[in-house]
């Protein structure tokens, strides 16, 4: 069989407000990192065996950090949006993610056997939610992170209901 082309984009976007999660949570790792190099230098500085350059210096391992890691901190949240979607498009959810590792999931919805939809803390929030779709089989599953909470609710409610016809379809 012969591929007709390219896979399309699903249609739908995530919550715009998925990129104040990951901002959120840029800023939070990039405080883990800044002090853990903060301690890591201080305590290293103290050393005989330290770098010559290093000593009494504690702050270059954090400056460090901060030029390499921030313009990725600062552009990811921003580019995960551009790339991640969704759709559900028949009997299929269809969602695409990733940006140097692409990774495209359909779901057909006769497979699913769990819809969850969970909120950790800074997504309650946001006022967003995620979508976990589970089939019987690990690599047939999907996540789907930052979509609108009432979209979330709506769409797990729509794939149960959905899944359930479907296998009383079958029967």
């Amino acid at each position: 069989m012969t591929s007709p082309g390219p896979l399309r984009d699903p249609a739908n976007r995530v919550s715009p407000k998925a990129v104040g999660l990951w901002v959120l949570q840029s800023l939070i790792a990039f405080a883990l990192f800044a002090g853990g190099s903060a301690l890591l230098g201080r305590w290293v500085s103290g050393w005989s065996l330290a770098p010559g350059w290093l000593g009494g210096r504690w702050w270059l391992p954090p400056l460090a950090v901060l030029v390499v890691v921030t313009p990725f901190l600062v552009a990811e949240p921003f580019v995960r949006y551009a790339v991640h979607r969704w759709e559900l498009s028949g009997d299929v959810i269809y969602a695409r993610s990733g940006f140097l590792t692409r990774e495209w999931v359909f779901v057909p919805v006769s497979r699913i056997q769990t819809v969850d939809k969970g909120q950790g803390p800074l997504e309650r929030l946001l006022g967003i939610a995620t979508l976990q779709i589970r089939t019987a089989s690990h690599a047939g599953s999907s996540t789907i992170a930052g979509l609108d909470h009432a979209v979330a609710a709506g769409l797990a409610e729509r794939l149960a209901h959905r899944a359930e016809e479907l296998r009383d379809d079958a029967t």
